[in-house]
C-alpha cells in the first residue's frame, strides 16, 4: 500500500470517527446517519475534497460510530468512540481496522450540522456534515 494511500485512510478515518450532533447526551442524541464532505491534508501538503457519511449508536455514556470516506485516492471504513467534553463539543479515537491506524478528533455542533477537525500521525481533516 502507498504511502498516500495510508495518509488517506488516516485523514479519512479521522474525518468520519467522531462527527457528532448539537444535541446533548441526555437530550436527543447522534443516533442516526450524518453526511457531508470537506479537505484532507496530506502530509506532502496535497489536499483533496472528500464525500463522507456516518452512523452512530448510543454506547454507555456516549456513541459508537461506524463511518465511510472517500475521495479521488481511494475509500476508507472506520469506528469511533466519543464522549461531550462541553456544552457543544465532542472529542475521542477512531481506529481503522483496514489499515491499522488511529487518531484524535474535535467536533463543534451547531444545530443539525458540525465542524470535524481530524488529526492522525498520517493527515488531518476538516470534514461538515449535515443530519
Amino acid at each position: 500500500m502507498s504511502i498516500r494511500m495510508l495518509a488517506l485512510a488516516g485523514a479519512l478515518g479521522t474525518t468520519l470517527s467522531l462527527a457528532t450532533s448539537g444535541i446533548a447526551l441526555g437530550e436527543g442524541g447522534l443516533d442516526g446517519s450524518w453526511s457531508g464532505g470537506g479537505t484532507v491534508t496530506f502530509p506532502s501538503g496535497s489536499v483533496e475534497k472528500a464525500s463522507c457519511r456516518a452512523t452512530y449508536r448510543r454506547s454507555g455514556n456516549g456513541y459508537s460510530m461506524s463511518g465511510v470516506c472517500a475521495s479521488p485516492s481511494g475509500r476508507a471504513a472506520q469506528t469511533a468512540q466519543l464522549r461531550q467534553v462541553g456544552a457543544n463539543s465532542y472529542s475521542g479515537s477512531f481506529y481503522n481496522a483496514e489499515y491499522d491506524f488511529s487518531g484524535s478528533i474535535h467536533v463543534t455542533v451547531n444545530g443539525n450540522s458540525q465542524s470535524v477537525r481530524l488529526t492522525s500521525s498520517t493527515a488531518s481533516a476538516n470534514i461538515h456534515l449535515r443530519r
